[in-house]
């Protein structure tokens, strides 16, 4: 570990080591690099599938492009959130003050499009000129009638994750502000999905054949009154924990609403996903047809994966991605695939995630947390690794080293949730793994 920052030790596991605990939760090292996004990011991924909100960044143009059109989150109406507003602040801007340019494009595109809500994102500049962005959206609320809601979310010493509370804070503000609604007897929240190719669909028809009502997905395919009556619902599922927690635990507190933490991902976590929720209501139909549907989903799909794991087997990989719970769910589907995960890390996981994965992962694993791209070379090539899975900043890397890259995060554009998201994701592994063009690689 030579090669490594000596200060990021402590940050780095290597499975065998029965007695280290790996450090977590720190602010990056100054200087590392590190693969962590800014927290208007965080607050936009989010924010940004509710479909019928307006979505402005007051900052920079820059930082609209950012958003433009990266994220796989699907609509089943409006398209408005795929459009990509900003007051593009300039030079004159940064002396004078943006709050009246502000105010002029809320009215106008209010006026256009007519949204259900709007979001007024923040970005890093504005802390520094000071704009009160908070007085302009109360103002336009009050001329406009419709809710125009901050969402500080300047960056400086802040990341990705912080970006997640923000915007759980900015949900809360609809959230208990529609009481004309009865819910069904059996309802549920799904929060932290965020209809990545269509993944919403899929998981709302499982619960149909159990006979579970969806109220709200906050926030995939989101609509702003759906959130508003979220508080009417029994249960929230929580899929992604490390983006939405916050709001979740807001929930229990405020509306008394119990919460459970899923994944969607790979057969196991699947199942036990629809299982926990048919307990949870202790209803012994609702669970007569949750192992009805799992049973009939299992056999059919472990057949069609035989091939792809002979093909698979003894095959390594290495993972990297955002929120620790995704990374949890990707080692216990290579492992259906008969592949090793010989290095493992996240942003934003948490002691209790890094116990998981030291106790799942086999003998020597690399675990890490908050890396960044010369560790993460290093790693692999250190395993020797035959795959990468990650997201848009690890693609380079695998690209650069020659190995095969998996996409898991929001700029997917195939479906991963449920049972036929498991069968798209060992088409995925195998073509990237066994595909031809390495061999043209040293």
């Amino acid at each position: 570990m030579s090669n490594f920052l000596k200060d990021r030790e402590s940050q780095i596991l290597t499975k065998g080591n029965d007695a280290a605990e790996i450090s977590c939760g720190k602010k990056s090292l100054a200087g590392s690099v590190s693969q962590r996004a800014c927290v208007f990011c965080g607050s936009r991924v989010v924010l940004y599938p509710i479909a019928d909100a307006l979505h402005v960044i007051h900052g920079p143009v820059g930082c609209a492009s950012y958003t433009w059109d990266i994220r796989g989150s699907l609509s089943s109406g409006p398209q408005l959130h795929r459009l990509s507003f900003t007051t593009d602040l300039k030079e004159k801007d940064v002396v004078f003050g943006g709050e009246k340019k502000l105010y002029h494009a809320l009215i106008d595109l209010i006026d256009k499009h007519q949204p259900k809500a709007a979001f007024v994102f923040s970005t890093c500049i504005i802390g520094v000129i000071g704009d009160d962005v908070e007085a302009v959206c109360r103002q336009v609320t009050k001329e406009k009638g419709i809710d125009v809601i901050p969402v500080m979310s300047e960056g400086f010493n802040g990341t990705k994750k912080d970006g997640y509370k923000i915007a759980c804070g900015a949900l809360s503000k609809l959230v208990g502000t529609n009481n004309d609604y009865t819910p069904s007897k059996y309802s549920i929240n799904i929060l932290g999905d965020f209809n990545l190719a269509g993944e919403l669909w899929i998981l709302a028809e499982y619960y149909k054949k159990l006979g579970v009502d969806i109220i709200s997905c906050m926030t995939g395919d989101g609509r702003v009154e759906e959130i508003r009556r979220a508080h009417h619902a029994s249960l929230n599922v929580v899929q992604c924990s490390g983006s939405i927690m916050h709001l979740a635990k807001e929930m229990k507190e405020k509306y008394d609403i119990p919460f459970m933490k899923v994944s969607y991902f790979g057969i196991e976590d699947m199942s036990e996903a629809l299982y926990e929720v048919a307990k949870f209501f202790d209803d012994e139909e609702m669970m007569v047809k949750a192992r009805e549907l799992v049973t009939n989903e299992i056999s059919k799909l472990l057949p069609a994966l035989q091939p792809y794991r002979q093909k698979l087997e003894g095959k390594k990989a290495a993972i990297y991605v955002g929120g620790a719970f995704k990374a949890i769910s990707l080692v216990k589907a290579l492992r259906l695939l008969g592949m090793q995960t010989v290095v493992v890390g996240s942003q934003t996981g948490n002691a209790e995630d890094y116990k998981l994965l030291k106790d799942l992962c086999d003998e020597g694993t690399i675990i890490v947390d908050d890396s960044n791209p010369n560790e993460l070379s290093e790693f692999v090539k250190l395993t020797g690794a035959h795959l990468f899975i990650g997201g848009v900043k690890e693609r380079p890397i695998a690209h650069k080293l020659g190995l095969g890259f998996c996409d898991h995060n929001h700029e997917r554009k195939e479906a991963l949730a449920g049972y036929i998201g498991m069968m798209n994701f060992a088409k995925e592994v195998y073509a990237s793994v066994t595909s031809p063009v390495w061999k043209f690689v040293k």
